[in-house]
């Protein structure tokens, strides 16, 4: 069977009568729905082989505004399903507002950001590093003293994760936002767990893939139910052979304009054209990022 996808826009504040009538349908055609509800109107999508409907059949529907067909791979997340931003409150920060935020990597000026970024999990992957970088116990412990540090000032913190296993300790330290970087991006046990989960994930682009498949991933947490998701840029592979990667502004704009998730930026570990990190934290702006996680702007 076909995988596809139909897309059905409901009217204003229409009757859940009306929501249940096109959900009935769907299933007795042997699709899934999947139902987004905003403050206005709510959003139906029907998973599945969408060639046994006939043209106008759920058009007719009551309060059905408008049906269309989805050809992408992502559904939930595209703006043909939500042509409007989403917006994620934590901690009363909002990522998605008109507000690019400044995501502090270094905890020490996080008074002056609005959100911080941790990494606890890090360990090198070159072979004969320095292995004594504390024991796992010991860096979890420090996790949990920065995330303290955060909340004292009402203030969010995003922190990294490595492997399946890391979600128990980072959740039990009160973390607000698991970021999965780009190499965990094909990881399917991953994107399944977090998917179950109804705390907000970042979602890095891996430095090989396509946008397609970076959305293609967020679409697979969207539909286990969590739809908390923030789309990460961390750098693409680079040209030039002394910097191995540079801010995929490209693949910015691109998610900007099909996808109404937020997106943010990590530019810590970047390179652009020997810009030093003020000026690469603009160029993320100017592509359109919700958010940037570096060192500080001055």
């Amino acid at each position: 069977m076909r995988r596809g996808s139909m897309i059905i826009v409901m009217r204003k504040w229409s009757s859940e009568e009306s929501v249940r009538r096109v959900v009935d349908t769907i299933r007795s055609r042997g699709l899934r729905e999947h139902i987004s509800r905003g403050e206005e109107r709510t959003i139906i999508g029907a998973l599945g082989d969408e060639r046994v409907f006939h043209s106008n059949e759920l058009a007719r529907l009551p309060d059905v505004e408008r049906v269309f067909r989805v050809l992408n791979d992502w559904k939930i997340i595209s703006r043909e399903g939500q042509s409007e931003d989403s917006k994620i409150s934590i901690r009363g920060v909002l990522f998605g507002g008109e507000k690019v935020l400044d995501i502090a990597a270094d905890i020490n000026r996080i008074e002056d950001a609005d959100a911080g970024f941790v990494d606890p999990f890090y360990l090198s992957a070159r072979p004969y590093a320095e292995m004594d970088n504390g024991s796992e116990k010991a860096r979890i412990q420090l996790m949990q003293q920065d995330i303290r540090r955060l909340h004292e000032q009402g203030k969010p913190i995003l922190v990294r994760i490595r492997d399946v296993r890391q979600i128990d300790e980072a959740l039990k330290a009160q973390a607000d936002v698991l970021y999965l970087g780009g190499e965990l991006m094909g990881n399917r046990v991953l994107l399944d767990e977090v998917g179950r989960l109804n705390t907000p994930v970042v979602l890095c682009k891996d430095k090989h893939h396509r946008v397609d498949d970076w959305l293609a991933a967020a679409e697979h947490i969207a539909l286990r139910g969590n739809h908390h998701i923030i789309l990460g840029e961390a750098g693409t592979l680079s040209f030039e052979p002394e910097h191995a990667y540079r801010l995929d502004v490209d693949a910015i704009v691109r998610v900007r304009q099909t996808c109404h998730l937020p997106v943010i930026a990590n530019i810590t570990r970047l390179w652009h054209n020997d810009m030093p990190q003020h000026i690469l934290y603009r160029l993320a702006q100017a592509a359109g990022v919700n958010g940037i996680v570096g060192s500080g702007v001055d």
